[in-house]
């Protein structure tokens, strides 16, 4: 899978007056050196996996795993790692909403999605949050340990595949907030009646909102735009 907008920094070789240039990747890093990671994933295998593989790396360690977004942001506290990396969807608090909290904190956060969703709502909903970088479950493991170092020195690292998702979602029309409402109810198998009475509108205005739905899904019907939106993240089945 090719690198899309990022690449690990070289290695610079520093060299004295008639001695050799040494390289400074030819020794592993001391234990103080090396990228701290926190890790939050609600699937234990994916999280020893991960822990596993980075704790592989001369240049890495694992400092904290979480299982959800919310202690995923005491262990940040806890232990300020280097990088972050994190689900999308998982219990008690999401990825972005973990994010959110962290960033607040400290707006300087290095924070990595790493997650099997890759709608371009969740993708925009992910990058606007403050991550940094956007991977799937199955990249490659090399890619995934240089997006790690990568965004370790400051870089962000979308792959092609998803930014042309986040660029299609940055300039398509955007569903309003009521129309995500509406959308999510119509995905629970609501009637126009039944939504205009639990979000106390008319079923008039309940119907424009579904054409305007329909039109910026470019969907036939809403069973149609259910599945479209389900794809693209913005509505959970």
């Amino acid at each position: 899978m090719a690198r899309a907008t990022s690449s690990r920094p070289g290695m610079r070789a520093e060299a004295t007056k008639g001695a050799k240039p040494v390289i400074a990747a030819s020794a592993a890093p001391d234990a103080h050196l090396r990228i701290r990671v926190l890790i939050a994933d609600d699937h234990v295998v994916v999280r020893e996996g991960l822990v596993a593989m980075i704790d592989r790396q001369p240049d890495m360690t694992v400092v904290a795993q979480a299982p959800n977004g919310a202690e995923a942001v005491e262990l940040w506290r806890s232990h300020g790692p280097d990088i972050a990396l994190l689900d999308l969807r998982m219990p008690v608090l999401d990825g972005v909403g973990a994010i959110g909290r962290i960033r607040a904190e400290d707006p300087k956060a290095r924070i990595l999605i790493l997650t099997t969703y890759d709608g371009d709502e969740d993708i925009y909903r992910g990058m606007r949050a403050g991550a940094k970088a956007y991977l799937l479950k199955d990249t490659p493991r090399e890619e995934l340990l240089q997006c790690i170092r990568a965004v370790y020195s400051g870089e962000s690292y979308i792959p092609p595949a998803v930014a042309a998702k986040l660029a299609s979602q940055v300039s398509g029309e955007r569903l309003t907030t009521r129309e995500m409402e509406i959308l999510a109810l119509i995905a629970r198998g609501r009637s126009n009646k039944a939504i205009a009475r639990e979000l106390d509108i008319s079923e008039g205005t309940v119907k424009t909102h579904v054409k305007s739905i329909l039109q910026k899904l470019d969907a036939t019907s809403r069973t149609e735009a259910v599945s479209i939106g389900a794809k693209r993240g913005l509505v959970r089945l």
